[in-house]
């Protein structure tokens, strides 16, 4: 084809026979712009990292975790509180549709549901758009979360009786003699299955280590109930005698 007035160089498509690696520019090429990982940046991150370290071990100081006393296995009054961020979880288990047979359902099938949504948010809205209100469905699964999340929680820690909790859990100085006869008897008698086998109490039954109630009136207790407690002894007098006693010198 001979060149005419119509015709345009528009590029070459030849291929080089010599390949050169395909090698970046070196940083300095780019003043201002990007930094070496080696030092630069890793010593920035170090640092961030070394600040709040040092933030969270001063936090531990300052307000050590309250430790409680020594767990029971006998003391099936207790009830335990989970930390705070699976509170939300832990309120969910107390419905009727998400506990008792249904515990699959509050403790797999709903927050996989959710965790799941959220995973698959962006696959659904895959918009351009990054403002919120372009972007209802990742927002709206987003906000649901969160709402949910915000109240079981709030339900949680609005009915939970803390001051039951503080004393379940209280450490006591008081020792006990499990081998004496008071305590066989007291085991016997099925009092530690709500007492606890420290006998410090719980939820379902007062502390029986400073009970501020003499050998007779801990007797007659036994013996015939009070209140909620229902007349649990079942023994001989010598054995009521005994036990009241037992109890009686907890609180010398």
């Amino acid at each position: 084809m001979h060149r005419g007035k119509g015709m345009k160089f528009v590029g070459d498509s030849r291929v080089p026979a010599e390949r050169k690696p395909n090698i970046p520019k070196d940083y300095s090429e780019y003043p201002g712009k990007t930094e070496a990982f080696w030092p630069n940046f890793l010593l920035k991150e170090w640092m961030v990292g070394a600040v709040f370290l040092i933030g969270y071990l001063s936090l531990t100081i300052a307000h050590p975790s309250p430790l409680e006393r020594i767990a029971d296995p006998t003391d099936t009054a207790y009830i335990p509180l989970p930390d705070w961020y699976f509170l939300f979880l832990y309120q969910l288990l107390k419905y009727s549709y998400a506990s008792g047979p249904y515990t699959v359902i509050g403790a797999l099938v709903i927050p996989g549901l959710a965790f799941g949504a959220l995973m698959l948010a962006p696959f659904i809205d895959r918009g351009p758009e990054r403002r919120p209100s372009k972007r209802p469905l990742a927002t709206g699964f987003m906000l649901l979360s969160i709402a949910s999340v915000f109240y079981l929680t709030w339900e949680s820690v609005a009915h939970h009786d803390w001051e039951a909790a503080k004393k379940q859990g209280q450490i006591v100085d008081v020792e006990i003699d499990k081998n004496s006869d008071g305590y066989k008897i007291a085991q016997a008698q099925t009092c530690t299955s709500c007492h606890g086998g420290e006998l410090a109490g719980g939820a379902a039954a007062p502390s029986l280590l400073d009970s501020k109630m003499s050998a007779e009136e801990i007797a007659d207790v036994a013996k015939n109930g009070k209140g909620s407690m229902p007349a649990v002894f079942k023994g001989t007098d010598e054995e009521l005698q005994t036990l009241a006693e037992f109890i009686d010198g907890l609180s010398e």
